[in-house]
């Protein structure tokens, strides 16, 4: 009798643990796929973003302009990646959802297309991947709100507070993080080190090829490219900070 309740108790602790694509409100589609790095289908991605919101996420493409609730938090978004297994005449993709640590959530069937458009047969596989992903058909937020380790040791300045309210004005400030830095990879990302070596910064991988989830000691935001230049970005009293990184991959 003791045996089967320590099995009872570790199999509910499991389910317990396990995340579920039902306990994230949003989700995140890349401008550019990685099986796609080829070639750009805009189309595509305003596609999958239409299939996303059709299931009952809300949903964004990283080069949109992202609302604070959804861009001030890594973790509250499943972000939607693709994989294939084509042949020399079937296009073969299936739609994956990832947390924010690259950990697959759900993964749909493949979807197949034999046309040799390939932007018509990417069409036509990812529809169909869709069509089939029973997870997604089941989504149904279930209002989990994600609480990641924010700073706690930054209070209000006298610029960011009017009377007792914050201000909500987003602005965005450049600062540096100095010395160069050198990519490590880890399981899911990578690890930042200086010369001594010391990890300064982890990153890990999105669907998306340049744009990392990260975590500075404390501080959770992202790594992001401009103008062929790396930057971590985070928001600090509702203000976006942008400290360039020179980080040698």
């Amino acid at each position: 009798m003791k045996k089967i309740i320590v099995v009872l108790l570790l199999l509910l602790s499991n389910t317990i643990v396990a995340q579920s694509i039902n306990d994230y409100k949003y989700a995140l589609v890349p401008e550019k796929f990685e099986i796609l790095r080829k070639k750009k289908f805009p189309r595509l991605v305003t596609m999958i973003k239409m299939q996303m919101q059709k299931y009952g996420f809300e949903t964004y493409v990283t080069s949109e302009t992202l609302p604070y609730d959804f861009s001030n938090a890594n973790c509250n978004k499943v972000y939607v990646d693709l994989i294939e297994e084509n042949s020399i005449f079937t296009t073969k993709v299936a739609v994956v959802l990832k947390d924010c640590k690259g950990t697959v959530l759900a993964t749909s069937p493949f979807g197949k297309s034999r046309e040799k458009d390939l932007a018509v047969a990417y069409d036509q596989a990812i529809r169909e991947a869709f069509n089939n992903f029973s997870e997604l058909k089941n989504y149904t937020y279930n209002g989990k709100v994600v609480i990641e380790n924010l700073p706690t040791t930054v209070l209000p300045t006298s610029e960011n507070v009017k009377g007792n309210s914050v201000s909500n004005t987003v602005s965005e400030t450049h600062d540096a993080i100095s010395g160069q830095l050198y990519a490590q990879a880890i399981p899911n990302g990578y690890q930042l080190v200086n010369s001594e070596p010391k990890i300064i910064m982890k990153l890990f991988k999105t669907s998306a090829k340049d744009f990392y989830t990260a975590v500075k000691g404390n501080l959770q935001g992202v790594l992001v490219t401009k103008n062929n230049e790396w930057f971590f970005e985070y928001y600090r009293n509702d203000q976006l900070i942008s400290e360039k990184v020179d980080v040698k991959f």
